[in-house]
C-alpha cells in the first residue's frame, strides 16, 4: 500500500514534469505538420525537419531530466539522451547538402541509440514511476524510426504516373521524409496526452484520496 508521502511525491513529479513533456511535443508537431503540407520531400528538407525535432525535442527532453526528475539513473539515462539529441540534430542543421546516405545515418542513430536509452528508462521505472509506460512508448517508436530508415534502400527510385498523367517518381528521399513526418506526429500527439495526463495526476490522486478516507 501506497503511503500519503508517496502519493505527495507523485502529485510534486507530475506537477513539475508535465510542462516538460508537452514542451517536447511542440517541435514534433510542428515538424509533422510542415512535412504533410511540403510538396518538397528531398533530403535538403529531411535534414532541416530532422534537425528541427532532434534539437528541440532533445533539449526538452535535457532540461526536463535536470529540473523535473529525481537523481537517478532514469535522470542520467534522459541526460545522456537529450544531449546525444542536441548534437545529432545540430549536425543535421549544417548538414543540408550531405546527400540522403549521411541522413538516414543520423536519423537511424538518433533512433537507436535514444530509444533504446528512453526504452531502458521505461523498464526500470515499470510499477514505480507514472511516466514508465510514457517512456517504453515513446523508446519503442523510436527505435522503430530507425529500423524503417535502415531499410529503405537509398537508391530506391519508382517511376509512376499520377492520376493528372503527369510522370513523377517515388524515392527514396520522399518515403524517408514521410517516414519521418508520420513519427512526428504519432509523437506530437502521444506527447500532448502524456503531458495532459501528468498534468491531471494530482487532481484524480486527490480525488482518490478523498474517497478513501471518507
Amino acid at each position: 500500500m501506497s503511503s500519503p508521502d508517496d502519493k505527495h511525491d507523485k502529485q510534486v513529479y507530475a506537477g513539475r514534469y508535465w510542462p516538460w513533456v508537452l514542451l517536447r511535443a511542440l517541435p514534433a508537431i510542428v515538424v509533422a505538420v510542415v512535412i504533410t503540407f511540403s510538396q518538397d520531400h528531398s533530403a535538403r528538407l529531411g535534414f532541416a525537419m530532422f534537425g528541427v525535432l532532434a534539437l528541440l525535442g532533445s533539449a526538452a527532453v535535457l532540461l526536463g531530466a535536470l529540473r523535473a526528475l529525481e537523481p537517478g539513473i532514469a535522470r542520467w539515462c534522459f541526460v545522456v539522451q537529450g544531449l546525444l539529441g542536441i548534437v545529432l540534430g545540430a549536425i543535421a542543421l549544417f548538414s543540408g547538402s550531405a546527400g540522403l546516405p549521411f541522413l538516414v545515418f543520423l536519423v537511424s542513430a538518433f533512433a537507436v541509440l535514444t530509444g533504446f536509452l528512453e526504452l531502458y528508462s521505461g523498464l526500470r521505472a515499470r510499477g514505480r514511476d507514472d511516466s514508465a509506460r510514457d517512456w517504453l512508448f515513446a523508446g519503442a517508436l523510436t527505435v522503430v524510426l530507425g529500423v524503417v530508415a535502415l531499410v529503405v534502400p537509398p537508391d530506391y527510385n519508382q517511376p509512376f504516373t499520377g492520376p493528372d498523367g503527369v510522370e513523377r517518381a517515388l524515392t527514396a528521399s520522399i518515403i524517408l521524409v514521410g517516414i519521418l513526418g508520420a513519427y512526428a506526429a504519432i509523437l506530437g500527439v502521444f506527447l500532448v496526452i502524456a503531458g495532459l495526463s501528468l498534468k491531471w495526476a494530482p487532481r484524480a490522486v486527490a480525488a482518490t484520496a478523498a474517497e478513501s478516507g471518507s
